[in-house]
């Protein structure tokens, strides 16, 4: 069995001056949104959140874009 030679197995490329200078950041995870959303807390009847719970998946989402619409429409 051989030993492993570092110096036969040197791949890498020299981190100085001339490679950190081409070196750009990565940028991960979601792209920024032009409208983020804000986190609040509130407190609602729990027959109410029981009904919206139940109506499935993606509920927070539905009341959001209902509650949008009741502003543009001036309701609330």
């Amino acid at each position: 069995m051989t030993r492993f030679d570092p110096e036969l197995h040197d791949d890498n490329p020299p981190m100085d001056a001339t490679f950190m200078a081409g070196m750009t950041p990565s940028r991960r995870g979601r792209p920024k949104s032009e409208a983020p959303k804000v986190e609040v807390k509130i407190r609602l009847d729990a027959k109410t959140v029981e009904h919206l719970r139940g109506s499935g998946p993606g509920w927070q989402t539905r009341v959001n874009a209902l509650l949008g619409q009741l502003v543009e429409a001036g309701r609330i």
